[in-house]
């Protein structure tokens, strides 16, 4: 005859949260690992924009995006992007710790505390999460960009940060971006203009890149200057190759 169960509704409850958690850690990874070779068909924040749209009766409102591989793309664009954002991009493993302890010392000497996020960090944010700064939004960032270190290349994820980063009002990614600002395809920018997309990036909504205010133009020559500096595309050639070791 077999015994009846002594588990406690407590203990009952507590093994359905662990499996629930179980379950949602393997489905994270899972989704993380299918787009690591499938192009993702929306975004997070694309979705909380148009939703936002919705909400608002913004009748006109009409959001653009769509992916373009790594190889239909100028060397300029992710080059600008590491040289506006995240220039340690290729070295790191998703967080740039030198710049946290910055940005926490400036807020401790009474300064605007500033971002330090990476594009690894961005990435994470833009594709699966919401805006804000609450500490569940920052704790989930920083769980889905481990995912995303262990599992997709560098290039990978420079690939699907500038398809899905947010470069105007309702433009998403480099395709939509160079076809809406320079009226050309991604893979015929040049250097100035790839400058110029990766200037907007700090407010894309209130900056733009085909009419740059005196801080887009000031910000984008500085860029410029930064990407040769690193040395041009062959740059992400040489640190960010396509299956570099993990």
């Amino acid at each position: 005859m077999p015994f009846p169960s002594r588990r406690t509704p407590l203990a009952r409850l507590l093994r359905m949260l662990a499996i629930a958690l179980l379950a949602w850690l393997a489905l994270s990874w899972l989704v993380v690992l299918v787009l690591r070779f499938m192009p993702p068909w929306t975004s997070a924040v694309m979705l909380e924009r148009q939703l936002g749209a919705w909400i608002h009766g913004e009748k006109d409102f009409r959001l653009r995006q769509h992916w373009v591989p790594w190889q239909q793309v100028s060397g300029w664009v992710p080059l600008a992007m590491v040289a506006g954002e995240d220039q340690k991009f290729p070295y790191h493993h998703g967080f740039d710790l030198d710049s946290i302890q910055d940005a926490l010392d400036a807020a401790d000497d009474g300064k605007r505390l500033r971002g330090a996020s990476t594009l690894s960090q961005q990435t994470a944010k833009n594709l699966f999460l919401w805006n804000g700064r609450s500490f569940v939004r920052k704790g989930l960032e920083a769980y889905f960009t481990v995912l995303i270190e262990l599992t997709w290349p560098k290039r990978r994820i420079l690939e699907v940060y500038m398809n899905i980063a947010e470069l105007g009002d309702g433009i998403y990614g480099v395709g939509a971006a160079s076809e809406a600002y320079f009226h050309v395809p991604p893979a015929q920018l040049g250097p100035a203009q790839a400058a110029r997309l990766a200037a907007v990036l700090p407010n894309p909504r209130r900056l733009h890149a085909d009419r740059p205010s005196a801080y887009v133009q000031r910000r984008a020559a500085w860029i410029q200057r930064q990407m040769y500096q690193l040395g041009g595309p062959g740059y992400l050639d040489r640190r960010v190759p396509p299956r570099a070791a993990r």
